[in-house]
């Protein structure tokens, strides 16, 4: 009985996400899905039906959730840009299924900028000179994440040392990033991305995520639907395969999708569901 009604639930929270595609205008009736724009205006402005999926959530999200990521902790990493609210949202979602945060850290727009690659990757090789993936990562964004993800994630889990504190003060120092200190590792990670299309940074994300997928257990990247257009933060990590993705965190029910993506992705599925651009789907399976 409990299974079914997950079942239930789920196709619930699939027919949402369906509706917001085609809202989204990346349905089949829509154009060619490279140029389409972002988020319209309509879309955003139909409260009524926001404030009923809003009410569909809050009312289901609990048992939907329940336990799927019972024992793991995740750090939340939120470009600079990304809308509060919908951090907020993935939060609550991935504590409602049983993770610890361990906490929300923000990574700043100067290290997506190409521009301040060599300085970037300075600080990565003097603060975390000892870390093999630092040292012989195969690009220089790959290299930068993988200090970062020294500094935050170890599948054992537990307290950071001293190299994981000295190599965050040195990107929190350059203005990489912000939040402070994490307190305690994470076993995976969900980025939180904005919704602005460059290319070049959303190649700079792409490095920097596929560092975090290889240590982490689990990894998601997430943003609205404009980031899995072309330029798109989403769509640049689709294209690298650098873990699994969610391109609907506008919607309500995005934040559900983030935390069931993140079980998938622990369990070595790793997929792109939300909008009709997301080759796995509206949602993972249940």
């Amino acid at each position: 009985m409990k299974v079914f009604r997950r079942r239930v639930l789920t196709a619930g929270v699939a027919l949402f996400a369906l509706a917001l595609g085609i809202a989204l205008g990346a349905g089949p009736l829509s154009g060619p899905a490279e140029v389409l724009p972002g988020l319209p205006d309509r879309a955003r402005s139909n409260a009524a039906v926001g404030s009923f999926e809003s009410a569909f959530v809050d009312r289901t999200s609990a048992d939907l959730l329940n336990g799927r990521l019972d024992g793991h902790a995740v750090v939340v990493l939120a470009v600079e840009g990304a809308e509060p609210d919908e951090v907020k949202r993935i939060r609550g979602a991935l504590k409602n299924a049983g993770a610890r945060i361990s906490g929300t850290r923000t990574l700043a727009s100067k290290l997506l900028d190409p521009a301040n690659r060599q300085f970037a990757e300075g600080v990565a090789r003097q603060a975390a000179g000892d870390v093999a993936g630092v040292t012989k990562g195969p690009d220089s964004y790959q290299r930068i994440g993988a200090a970062l993800a020294r500094a935050l994630i170890n599948k054992a889990k537990g307290s950071p040392d001293a190299t994981a504190q000295t190599i965050w003060s040195a990107f929190e120092e350059g203005g990489f990033v912000s939040g402070g200190a994490p307190g305690t590792y994470a076993d995976s990670a969900v980025v939180v991305v904005s919704g602005e299309r460059s290319a070049a940074a959303s190649t700079v994300l792409a490095g920097l995520a596929r560092a975090l997928d290889a240590a982490a257990q689990g990894t998601v990247v997430a943003g609205p639907s404009s980031s899995s257009l072309a330029g798109g933060a989403v769509a640049e990590v689709r294209s690298a395969e650098s873990g699994s993705t969610v391109d609907v965190t506008e919607s309500p029910a995005g934040s559900l999708l983030v935390a069931l993506a993140l079980k998938q992705d622990l369990d070595d599925k790793s997929g792109a569901w939300g909008t009709p651009r997301s080759e796995d789907g509206a949602l993972p399976a249940p």
